[in-house]
């Protein structure tokens, strides 16, 4: 019996597929281009590990960066090895190590039930250590603060090393951030007094219990005997020095990834784990994808010509079996506002002429401020549309209102859960009532919550009867979570903290939006506990399941029928039928701040080869000659980008507004414009610096050209006088050749051509 004959799932599978599913042993390095089913590759290789070698699926360890990843990847590998497949270690890095953490928390001074810390959490705990320090939050910023600190923990930079570290200490001096090494401290000793760790903690602990407990390192070295790590290009330092420490033993280890697509540098993804992996691997084991299964020709081939580009780069060559498909439409448009209207009309005609669907059409940019003028334009047009990346559920005010109560109840040395609830529903127990309670459980070394057990020692009067009726109530939350399931616990406690009554009690549509959210809360949590695949029910673990969810995760009902709308960055992984990326011009993309070096510009560059391998069938770029901008009208100019694509693979579509006055296109001082427009429209030489310049007569206006034909003579501002000797109509365009009786013969696109018909 053959392998395929006996392992049928590898059938279907290209050579270079095949091989990155049989390479089982030792380090490999899978480089899966754009489209070319590396998802397809890992699962079957891990199915193959288990059904071929008979690996103990508990012995696997495999590392998404999604939530909805890991559960795609788990539901493909149980049909091929059934039940099993729910024993692999898979889930996203903070998941696991989390789950690794909680098991070994107590040896680094945290009890197993440890909060974890949202950014809001963080931001919260940041803002009142400067105030507590009288420093200026102009200056120190939560956002500013917690970025660097966030870097420094990615970098594996304890408070203790950089607060010793000159070079930290005079980089904040220079940013006029003197104290930032003093918060930095404050915070991870406040978080350690609170039992609580941040996202960027899963991480960082890890690397320190590793580090400083090689018992346990070993442990879950023997355990794991083969790591596999999905997206390696967006990995950071603390993520790839733990991984390398699990596969150090047995070194069978497996990354896939696709440096043309490391677009997170701005949350610490370090390029140069793909681009140097070798280094560390002398022995290792290169396999490439390179075929692309989701694009046209066109569009893969445009992908290419931009990304060959970049300096810095694992070398392949993408390329399709997939029809060349459609060119690819430039859109010019003289406003952004005008831009939205060109866009939704196109997608509109697109709907209307092939029968498609709002789901198949995706509009992407580059920031999400540029979302307005495209909602706009479709709700102008009736189409329903959805922005991806707004407030996510768990993020809106009152389930976090909900959940800071379980928090509370589960954790009672949860400082920031503690702060948004005592006062809430209000009570009467404002911020100088807390403080005292903050100063009393420092003075007497014990804990808030024991403070206020004892409300009558330290407060006197109304604010300490407040105080024993607020223990009172989170005393019956904490019974209510040790004796009932997860789902009883939250509508008790939902019920009793007063904040479901107070949502009832508001009339307005947003307080019954409100409402529903927290009844949706509860449904949540019952479906989580009614799961058959929740081994541990209680609360803790629910509270763990949510504050693990991403971005991406909060997207994964998509059950109607819209026009989807992200940034680029958001959009990454996804794929759609039509895609638009709007804004295609100078300092907007590339984003003005990605120009001070090539390591940036090269990324921006990657970004916009993300945006194009989104589309399957068609690709649509549009800019506008004008924006607002910081309250200003702003002139613009086409992105660079538009010029780094072979003019074979476009062609300026002629969906643009009859406001458009060509002679902007002209001016000396927009040079991009001129030059993109000129590499669109003629694909004859351009006259030699010692052509002669027609001089237009003295009353030359552009003539309409639709009905120009063969033979016609016309004059052109630049070129002269000439006669038309061949019409040429491909797709929307009508092309004109001409042979001018001084410039020679030119090929003219008429949508651009300034041509005043003579007859």
């Amino acid at each position: 019996m053959s392998e395929t004959e006996e392992f049928p799932y590898l059938k279907d599978l290209n050579e270079p597929q095949k091989e990155g599913v049989l390479s089982v042993e030792g380090p490999s390095m899978i480089i899966a281009g754009a489209g070319s089913g590396k998802t397809r590759v890992l699962t079957t290789r891990i199915a193959h590990l288990i059904k071929k070698h008979s690996v103990d699926p508990f012995s696997i360890l495999s590392l998404t960066f999604t939530n909805k990843a890991a559960k795609e990847m788990r539901g493909r590998i149980e049909q091929i090895v059934g039940g099993d497949a729910r024993n692999l270690w898979m889930g996203t890095f903070h998941s696991v190590f989390s789950r690794i953490l909680r098991a070994e928390a107590h040896k680094l001074g945290f009890p197993s039930h440890f909060t974890i810390y949202d950014s809001d959490d963080t931001k919260s705990l940041l803002r009142a250590i400067v105030k507590e320090f009288n420093l200026d939050d102009k200056v120190y910023k939560a956002n500013v603060v917690y970025s660097r600190i966030s870097g420094a923990k990615n970098r594996l930079v304890s408070w203790q090393e950089y607060t010793s570290n000159p070079i930290y200490m005079q980089d904040d001096i220079d940013n006029r951030k003197p104290e930032m090494g003093r918060i930095y401290k404050e915070y991870v000793q406040r978080c350690f007094k609170a039992d609580a760790m941040d996202f960027d903690d899963l991480l960082f602990y890890t690397n320190v219990l590793f580090r400083d407990h090689i018992d346990v390192l070993n442990k879950y070295q023997q355990r794991f005997q083969y790591v596999l790590v999905d997206e390696f290009q967006d990995t950071n330092v603390s993520q790839y020095v733990i991984t390398k420490k699990l596969a150090s033993v047995r070194r069978n280890i497996c990354v896939v990834g696709d440096d043309a697509q490391s677009i997170y540098a701005f949350r610490g993804a370090n390029i140069q784990n793909i681009l140097n992996f070798e280094k560390d691997y002398p022995e290792l084991k290169v396999i490439k994808l390179e075929q692309n299964y989701r694009s046209t020709k066109n569009i893969v081939n445009a992908a290419n010509s931009v990304i060959g580009r970049n300096k810095s780069q694992l070398q392949k060559s993408v390329w399709t079996d997939n029809n060349t498909g459609e060119l690819i439409d430039v859109i010019r448009a003289t406003t952004d506002n005008e831009e939205g209207k060109l866009v939704a009309s196109a997608i509109f005609e697109d709907k209307v002429n092939n029968q498609l669907h709002n789901s198949d059409f995706a509009i992407l940019y580059r920031t999400n401020s540029q979302s307005r003028s495209m909602e706009e334009a479709l709700r102008r047009n009736n189409i329903k549309y959805r922005i991806v990346g707004g407030v996510s559920f768990y993020q809106r005010k009152e389930i976090k209102d909900v959940l800071s109560y379980i928090r509370y109840a589960v954790n009672q040395n949860d400082e920031q859960a503690f702060r948004r609830i005592i006062n809430l529903p209000k009570r009467g127990i404002g911020d100088s009532s807390v403080d005292k309670l903050m100063v009393a459980a420092a003075e007497n070394n014990i804990t808030v919550w024991e403070v206020m057990q004892q409300a009558n020692k330290y407060l006197s009067g109304r604010i300490a009867n407040a105080i024993a009726d607020f223990v009172t109530l989170i005393k019956g939350c904490i019974l209510a979570i040790e004796k009932k399931d997860a789902f009883e616990a939250a509508s008790q406690i939902a019920k009793n903290s007063g904040l479901l009554k107070e949502l009832y009690d508001d009339k307005t549509i947003e307080g019954r939006s409100r409402y529903e959210n927290v009844q949706e809360l509860l449904n949540g949590i019952k479906e989580f506990v009614d799961n058959p695949e929740t081994e541990d029910k209680s609360m803790a673990s629910f509270l763990q399941e949510i504050a693990l969810l991403t971005d991406a995760d909060s997207q994964d009902k998509n059950d109607t029928d819209f026009v989807t709308l992200m940034t680029i960055h958001m959009a990454k992984g996804l794929e759609f039928k039509h895609v638009y990326l709007v804004g295609m011009e100078e300092d907007l993309f590339p984003s003005q701040m990605m120009l001070s070096s090539r390591d940036d510009l090269e990324e921006e560059r990657r970004l916009f080869y993300v945006a194009i391998t989104r589309a399957e069938i068609k690709l649509t770029l549009s800019y506008a000659l004008t924006r607002y901008r910081f309250g200003s009208l702003k002139t613009c100019e086409p992105s660079r980008f538009l010029e780094e694509i072979d003019k074979d693979f476009i062609r300026v579509s002629q969906k643009y507004s009859n406001s458009f006055t060509p002679p902007a296109l002209t001016r000396e001082s927009n040079h991009t414009t001129r030059s993109f427009i000129s590499n669109v429209q003629s694909t004859a030489s351009r006259p030699s610096p010692n052509a002669i310049v027609h001089k237009p007569s003295a009353n030359f206006a552009p003539s309409d050209t639709s009905g120009l034909a063969e033979g016609m003579k016309v004059e052109h501002p630049k070129f002269g006088f000439g006669t038309v000797t061949k019409m040429e109509v491909q797709g929307t365009n009508r092309k004109a050749h001409i042979s001018f009786e001084k410039a020679g013969d030119k090929t003219l696109l008429l949508s651009f051509a300034k041509l005043r018909v003579l007859g």
